[in-house]
């Protein structure tokens, strides 16, 4: 029913213009009767000539507009004709009003062609802006089409970058430590499990995704043994905020490369989140060294697929941020919330 606005307010304009056409010619002193006949006769035959019009234009629009104001003006030109020949078969009784129908043809002539032409230029300007609405909802259906392709792509490459360093630790663990083993396939089991489980959800709680990082943590702890230590700290009104799937995990993934891989010594890891200005914000730290790390780069991948992630998702690129600070590398993610 998308013709039906237009088609209602084609039909109520011309409705207006017949009763203020009779008007006119019962004040110059022609009956009701005359008047009524000769406004509906003239401007049915107009109208249907302009409806002809506006339903090609609908359909198809040539790219010379003026090749159409040409054929509105022809309609117009044998409406008024058509119209002459039936009110002449019509009306025979009244030699005042035949003669008055011979004189004022080129008024009509004239009358007509502004009609057709106003009929076919709204009705372009009309079904254009129809047209252009339908492409802009195309666009945009294929912009988010190709914005949850490339966000799902994303959330792939991550498992098996994730996969591949905890089987290699595994394959390690299985010949000098075969209990260590066994508990990471377990915990790595029950993490890719919950992976599966929240695949559909785009955005999860804070306190969820908390949950499903500790497993992580959990595996890089027998990784890592004692070299590892972690610190959490989530501010209970932020609990409930709603963040992206599998956001925190390539953080903390990038945190511990960066903090473990150039050092012997124990190193902890905190994590903090709270909220600040109706955003959740989520503070991760890490010591390094300066002169061996290249983590203030910042270009890892978990980091530039977070980022990537957040500008799809926000259309945002402010919402991640490193920083360094002597020998501590901070990564604050901010995740905008949407009320209502």
């Amino acid at each position: 029913m998308k013709g039906l606005p237009f088609s209602l307010g084609y039909g109520i304009c011309w409705l207006v213009w017949i009763v203020l056409h009779a008007l006119i010619l019962s004040r110059l002193g022609y009956t009701w009767k005359v008047a009524a006949m000769d406004s509906t006769v003239n401007n049915v035959l107009l109208a249907l000539s302009g409806f002809i019009l506006s339903t090609n234009l609908r359909y198809y629009r040539p790219d010379k507009s003026v090749s159409v104001y040409v054929i509105a003006i022809g309609l117009g030109f044998v409406s008024v004709l058509v119209a002459k020949w039936v009110l002449t078969q019509l009306i025979v009784n009244d030699p005042a009003y035949l003669l008055f129908l011979n004189q004022s043809l080129p008024v009509r002539f004239c009358i007509a062609f502004l009609l057709t032409g106003c009929v076919t230029m709204l009705s372009w300007i009309w079904y254009t802006l129809e047209e252009q609405k339908e492409n802009e909802k195309r666009r945009t259906l294929t912009e988010q089409l190709s914005r949850e392709a490339e966000l799902y792509n994303l959330r792939q490459q991550i498992k098996p970058h994730f996969l591949f360093n905890s089987l290699n630790s595994i394959s390690a663990l299985a010949g000098s430590n075969p209990e260590e083993a066994r508990k990471m396939i377990q915990t790595l089991s029950d993490f890719l499990r919950g992976t599966l489980n929240k695949e559909e959800q785009n955005q999860l709680s804070l306190k969820e995704e908390a949950q499903h990082l500790q497993l992580y943590l959990d595996i890089e702890k027998v990784r890592f043994g004692h070299r590892l230590k972690t610190e959490i700290k989530c501010d209970e009104s932020c609990l409930e905020m709603k963040l992206p799937q599998l956001i925190l995990q390539p953080i903390v993934e990038n945190a511990i490369k960066f903090g473990l891989y150039d050092t012997t010594d124990v190193v902890r890891i905190t994590i903090r989140a709270e909220s600040l200005d109706g955003q959740l914000q989520i503070t991760v730290q890490n010591p390094f060294d300066p002169s061996t790390s290249k983590s203030g780069n910042g270009t890892g991948f978990g980091l530039r697929s977070i980022q990537r992630r957040l500008y799809l998702l926000f259309a945002r690129n402010d919402l991640l941020e490193t920083k360094e600070d002597g020998s501590v590398f901070t990564t604050i993610v901010k995740i905008p919330q949407q009320h209502g």
